[in-house]
């Protein structure tokens, strides 16, 4: 056990450490697979948003080439943007 003040991650650390290897293996596996599991929910989450985006207009599909052909126009004027969306919904 560590001396002084310690902190909440050490004192885990120190009780992982007294635990047997199998135990501390089968610990590491345990984090492994639920670190998976909150990765792939994360990216599930990010494709639900980036689809409703799409849905709601605020993100479109397209290919690298439509992306550089994007980044190299003209500067993104905000009020025209919203000039042409006003157009559009009347």
């Amino acid at each position: 056990m560590s001396q002084g003040t310690s902190t909440p991650f050490q004192r885990a650390i120190d009780v992982i450490e007294a635990l047997s290897l199998e135990d501390q293996e089968t610990l590491i596996d345990l984090v492994q697979r639920r670190l998976i599991e909150r990765r792939r929910a994360e990216i599930a989450r990010h494709a639900a948003e980036t689809l409703q985006a799409v849905r709601e207009g605020r993100a479109q599909v397209g290919t690298i080439e439509d992306l550089r052909r994007d980044l190299l126009a003209e500067p993104f004027d905000p009020s025209a943007e919203l000039r042409a969306r006003l157009r559009t919904e009347r």
